[in-house]
């Protein structure tokens, strides 16, 4: 796999123009890679593309995967931003999601990874669960501020179809998730980490001033990024590409000399539906003059005459040119968005 990554990166050399500002290791579980594999990996991306100094490479990691000898190699390869997947300090609540790790691991693995010199983490929540009761979840807030962690990403839990979770809640052997206790741990969270001196910077992230994620914030401000490896996306403005999740056929695709994937071209109205989709996530919101500017007055009036009867109920905000959410809006950011598309 990662001789094929590898190989992958030299047929799409020429995707995206331009200097390279993020590298994110993710989208599975990179944290089990040896030290040689991460090395040729980066070392590969050094060779093709012109990264910046000081770009932020990110390595996602479990806390089970964490010890003193993993963190020197990471360190050693370049990443200098780690994201965690602690999900809970609760045991009983990372029993219920099936993780690996237990809170004591949890807890562990930010005081290694500090201890490393790890200084830009980012830590991941997740609320909402049946198992996670409101002191709990404020527990689980209060914990990672204590451990000095300056980014925190935060998800409702939400259930697939079709999958293991959703099959044993249908056949009530789990309790189902309550959107009432969503919302109050979302309400919960945004207070505290305010408190806290965070920024709600966007829906579900959370950072103190300086330590936004620069690579999530490239999607959210449009800029073309390549993906690699099976299921990885691509995207350069005007068209998306994404690889075949198959394992095998992406390994076979690729050692034959082509990427077996699917290409988009986006119109220009998938374009603005995108737009206002990921900014209005956003602290900045979405720009109206932006549109204009880009997609047509007509397009803008559209726009405000969609978006008045969420200003009217508050859930928008219209301040400086720009559409902005406010709390009681973030929650319901998906289906305000898909009010604003134009169909």
């Amino acid at each position: 796999m990662v001789d094929a990554i590898i190989r992958e990166a030299h047929l799409k050399k020429n995707y995206i123009t331009g200097p390279v500002e993020t590298i994110y290791l993710g989208g599975g579980t990179p944290s089990l890679l040896t030290q040689a594999q991460l090395d040729a990996i980066i070392s590969t991306l050094y060779q093709l593309f012109t990264v910046v100094p000081g770009a932020e490479i990110t390595l996602e990691t479990n806390p089970d995967d964490i010890d003193e000898t993993s963190l020197a190699g990471w360190k050693q390869s370049g990443v200098n931003r780690l994201s965690i997947g602690i999900q809970s300090f609760a045991d009983a609540d990372l029993a219920w999601m099936n993780r690996a790790h237990n809170a004591s691991q949890a807890l562990n693995a930010i005081r290694f990874a500090k201890e490393a010199g790890f200084d830009n983490i980012t830590a991941d929540l997740i609320y909402g669960t049946p198992t996670l009761s409101d002191e709990q979840w404020l527990i689980n807030i209060e914990t990672l501020l204590n451990a000095g962690i300056p980014h925190i990403s935060c998800y409702a839990l939400t259930v697939e179809p079709k999958t293991a979770l959703d099959q044993l809640i249908r056949q009530h052997k789990l309790e189902d998730v309550d959107p009432d206790k969503q919302a109050r741990h979302f309400e919960i969270l945004t207070q505290k980490l305010a408190e806290a001196g965070f920024e709600h910077y966007e829906i579900s992230n959370f950072a103190l001033p300086g330590f936004r994620s620069r690579h999530n914030s490239s999607y959210w401000q449009g800029k073309p990024y390549l993906g690699l490896g099976p299921s990885a996306h691509s995207f350069n403005g005007s068209s998306r590409q994404w690889n075949m999740a198959n394992n095998s056929l992406y390994l076979a695709g690729v050692t034959a000399g082509t990427i077996p994937g699917e290409e988009e071209i986006l119109t220009p109205q998938q374009q603005l539906n995108e737009y206002i989709m990921t900014s209005l996530r956003t602290l900045e919101g979405v720009s109206v003059e932006h549109v204009r500017m880009t997609w047509g007055h007509d397009q803008a009036e559209r726009l405000m005459a969609a978006v008045q009867k969420h200003i009217s109920n508050a859930h928008v905000l219209f301040t400086e040119n720009r559409l902005k959410l406010n709390a009681s809006g973030k929650f319901l950011a998906d289906g305000i968005a898909a009010d604003l598309f134009d169909l």
